[in-house]
């Protein structure tokens, strides 16, 4: 009771002392004529010395405001911005202890000087309804800077090493240009490569999903939007890059992107061709597409994929030589029609050795394989998006957006492994060499329509969504199985296999909203599913009497067919409030599941029908300015996959047979997920909490049962209980004087799951853990130099129960560096430097290595060329070691990658705006 009683206490001491850094500055904005309150008139404090923005807000209904903000000694100018009225400002010459400010008077209008209106400075902030709105030329950055430079100077904008941006704390997820996306809504593109003088305003509003956006509905989500949009002098030219490199070991690179603005009317064009693992187009001006240096994360990752706007290229692992060409087009056709379309061409070849050594974990036994194998995957593809929005009228919109993908893969593998008991006897060993050939087709389409009544809030929603998907596949196989310690024979295959996978789905939702208060809504409405699988397989074995493959292999091939139709009535309640919003719905969903196989000349069918409860609800709620409070919940049921649950023999593994369970139940699941965000930008500090879980009941497991030889016999049960939860903070404060900047962040991330699972008939569980602490310094002086350390630490455990081992852990260290010097002038010298160390690593694998990339870039001919000298894996120590943990096995894999080259490059800038170019040469540039 005494030691409650003192943290209470305690507690309350510690908010008064918190408390008592800040005051309040309130007042009432009025019209000057009518006296009449003005509704969301900005009202913001700038500092006197250097028109700093302090804090800001918004006038209510009944005209008051209230700013509350840090005391400070300093001059300030209390500054408020009308539109249609004159600005008005106040010098104040410190605030240390509450203000009252009483009537603010506005008057209309700008002054007519000989029909010249002169009017008044922009405010560098506004609030508009749920839009933040930033004058990006209230914010100096330097010349020749792209728009992420000048995104970094906003108030509460952050963006982090790894290239994540927030606002105020909420992260980003979709960048648009005059409201459309720019080769994909993640807008990667457009902030490194837009330059940062031709924007004119940066609004930042939550992301809404396309129904919410048609309807007007309130944002169900925590993520925001920014839309940058052009000057209007500016917003008619062109503007671009070209650079190419060649270096050691054959390595070279090349990239281009050019845009042309004309009003509405937007064409892009990009293109990339690369043998270092890159996607080809970031150019950055330290390290542009090197794989491992500071924007890796932005497109690639350490296995040496990478990807744009939701597509992946090159392979998960090994080297990737890599081309690409895309095109964006977006404009506005007869004044009602929003048109934005991107088409993508891609080439790629991957190739990798790997060798693995893993420890199979079985109840009473653990068992050793050792594995080598090498790849080659050549693919091309191409990926075309339309998006339509068109206004019917004022009251209705329907949007459209069709996405058609073809992709042609040719793969050759190699492998052979073999597998050792407890006591390193051989149990089995394989040899294979396959080649297959992957034709896949996709078409995918969302239509949209909304349509508004007089009453306000009533509306009438629909929309369809469409997908088809086909895949063929051409194998020929040659593979080897031996096993030592069964009587069964080995298996020997020179087949050829034909493969085909279809797949169609279409969704409907009718839903229809009704208001009941100004900040209560209803909305019923019904959802229609409907999917259609059907897999199959043929095999032909070689004939050596007849030279050919033409001897029908049954067991080894099959057909199974799946349908599932779903129809989901359901109420949905929501509230809307100044603070606060959230929502409830659900229903019931009727389910009819169907599957057939055709195998071995036996048709079976398992038909199961079900109703289930489905539900989810959503809640956010403003605390301040600065904190906020956001979760939500969702309860759905998950079907198993036809294979699952048909009793089919799948032969294909000589290693692992799979069969289906038709006494499988579905799969219930809870989600859970919550955060709290409190940053306040005017100290330029945050933090940030979050927490979820997933619990499910009667998950769907594999339970498998191993002969002497180490061969396995597979199908899926039911268990009690799975669970995966996670939870982490992150904490940031940045400092600022004059150029200086020192930005401190920290935080951790964790997680803890549960799995059950069958081995030799035997019910294991594995509770698993994770802590991944971090800590980021970024120290910088403007234009001159950045010094950028970071280090993480990752610990992975898992504890058995009921199996051969008790515990099985590891951990990773990682530490970087990053390093730019901008001095001397027109010189950008770059260094990034990191180490990594995984403990446990398996004897004859790497446990820790070095990476240290540099580059040496000279801005010459106006700033209109980049030289640059890149050297990548100095020490040449770079390796491809990774250990994987799962509740069946301990993996450890190395896999080839990138190491030391050098390589030089150049890159051309070209641009013209508004009519004007450049004298020299007759190419046309910005003045």
């Amino acid at each position: 009771m005494h030691k409650n009683f003192f943290v209470l206490v305690l507690f309350l001491l510690v908010s008064n002392l918190y408390s008592q850094n800040f005051v309040t500055v309130k007042g009432k904005i009025i019209d000057d004529l009518s006296k009449l309150p003005l509704e969301s008139a900005t009202v913001y404090l700038t500092s006197k010395k250097d028109s700093t923005v302090i804090d800001y807000t918004i006038s209510e209904k009944n005209g008051n405001f209230e700013i509350r903000t840090r005391k400070n000694a300093q001059p300030l100018i209390l500054k408020v911005s009308f539109l249609g009225y004159e600005n008005y400002s106040k010098e104040i010459s410190s605030i240390n202890d509450n203000q009252e400010l009483g009537l603010i008077n506005l008057k209309e209008g700008g002054t007519n000087l000989d029909e010249v209106v002169v009017k008044g400075e922009a405010p560098p902030i506004r609030i508009k309804n749920d839009t933040l709105e930033f004058d990006a030329a209230s914010f100096k950055v330097g010349a020749d800077s792209n728009v992420e430079k000048l995104l970094k100077q906003l108030p509460g904008v952050e963006i982090s090493p790894e290239g994540k941006i927030t606002v105020n704390g909420k992260e980003v997820n979709q960048i648009l240009v005059n409201g459309k996306p720019f080769f994909g809504k993640d807008g990667k593109i457009a902030t490194q490569n837009l330059p940062a003088e031709i924007i004119e305003k940066i609004q930042v509003v939550d992301t809404k999903t396309k129904a919410e956006e048609l309807s007007g509905e309130t944002a169900s989500g925590e993520e925001k939007t920014i839309n940058l949009t052009i000057q209007e002098d500016k917003n008619k030219g062109f503007f671009g890059k070209i650079m190419g490199g060649y270096g050691s070991d054959e390595r070279y690179e090349s990239s281009l992107l050019l845009n042309w603005f004309k009003g509405e009317q937007k064409i892009s064009v990009l293109a990339s061709a690369n043998n270092i693992n890159s996607v080809g187009f970031s150019m950055n001006e330290i390290f542009d597409n090197m794989g491992g240096g500071r924007n890796m994360s932005v497109y690639s990752s350490d296995d040496g994929s990478f990807g744009i706007n939701g597509m992946n290229f090159g392979g998960s692992n090994g080297l990737t030589t890599s081309n690409l060409v895309g095109v964006n087009y977006a404009d506005k056709w007869f004044k009602k029609v929003d048109v934005n379309n991107n088409y993508f061409f891609t080439n790629a070849e991957t190739d990798n050795v790997s060798r693995s050594s893993r420890t199979n974990l079985l109840p009473n036994e653990t068992t050793f394989t050792e594995s080598n194998s090498t790849s080659n995957r050549i693919g091309n593809s191409h990926n075309l998006t339309f998006n339509f929005e068109i206004k019917l009228d004022s009251t209705a919109t329907i949007y459209l957006e069709p996405k058609f993908v073809k992709s042609l893969n040719k793969d050759r593998f190699i492998s052979n492994q073999e597998t050792r008991n407890q006591s390193n006897v051989l149990s089995n060993e394989s040899a294979s060499n396959s080649f297959s050939d992957v034709d896949d087709t996709s078409f995918e389409n969302s239509i949209y329509y909304y349509k508004s009544f007089k009453k306000k809030e009533r509306g009438l929603s629909l929309s369809l969504n469409n997908e088809h998907k086909k895949s063929s596949t051409f194998s020929n196989l040659n593979s080897s199985t031996f096993y030592y310690l069964t009587g069964e024979p080995d298996d020997i295959r020179n087949q050829n296999v034909f493969r085909e996978r279809d797949f169609n789905k279409v969704e409907t939702d009718i839903r229809f909203a009704e208001p009941i208060t100004d900040s209560l809504k209803v909305s019923i409405g019904s959802q229609f599913t409907y999917y259609a699988s059907k897999d199959s397989d043929a095999t032909f074995d070689f004939d050596d009497i007849s030279g050919s493959y033409n001897e029908f292999n049954a067991p080894l091939s099959n057909e199974i067919h799946s349908n599932v139709l779903k129809i989901y009535p359901s109420a949905r309640l929501s509230w809307t409030k100044k603070k606060f919003r959230g929502g409830f719905g659900g229903g019931p969903e009727f389910v009819t599941f169907k599957n057939q196989s055709d195998y071995l000349a036996v048709t079976t069918q398992l038909n199961k029908n079900y109703v289930f409860p489905k539900a989810s609800a959503n809640l956010s709620y403003t605390i301040s300015k600065t904190k906020s409070i956001y979760a939500n919940y969702n309860f759905r049921m998950e079907l198993p996959q036809a294979n699952q649950f048909l009793p089919v023999e799948n032969l294909s593994n000589p290693l692992n047979t799979l069969v289906g369970n038709g006494d499988l139940n579905p799969t219930q699941q809870h989600s859970l997920y919550t955060n709290f965000n409190n940053y306040d930008w005017q100290s330029r500090s945050g933090f940030f909490f979050y927490g979820g879980m997933t619990m499910s009941k009667d998950q769907i497991v594999s339970s498998t049962v191993f002969d002497e030889s180490f061969r396995a016999q597979t199908t899926y049960e039911n268990v009690d209980k799975g669970l995966n939860s996670y939870m982490g903070f992150s904490w940031s404060k940045s400092f600022k004087k004059e150029k200086r900047n020192l930005r401190i962040s920290t935080g951790l991330d964790s997680g803890y799951n549960i799995n059950q699972g069958l081995t030799n008939a035997e019910l294991y569980e594995a509770k698993g853990w994770r802590l991944e602490p971090r800590l980021n310094l970024n120290w910088s002086i403007e234009e001159l130099i950045t010094i950028a350390p970071s280090y993480s630490y990752t610990f992975n455990s898992t504890d058995f129960k009921n199996y051969v081992i008790e515990n099985a852990n590891n951990f990773v260290h990682k530490f970087k560096l990053e390093f730019t010097s901008y001095w001397p002038k027109k010189v950008v010298f770059g260094n990034d430097f990191g180490y990594t160390y995984n403990s446990n690593i398996a004897d004859g694998f790497q446990k820790d290595f070095y990476l240290w990339n540099t580059s040496l870039g000279y801005n010459f001919y106006k700033d209109r060329l980049l030289a640059k000298v890149k050297v990548y894996d100095v020490l040449n120590q770079n390796v491809g070691v990774r250990r994987t943990i799962t509740p069946t096995a301990i993996t450890d894999s190395e896999n080839i990658v990138l190491q030391q080259y050098v390589m030089f490059s150049l890159t051309y800038k070209l641009d013209k705006f508004g009519g004007k170019k450049d004298k020299e040469g007759g190419m046309f540039f910005l003045d």
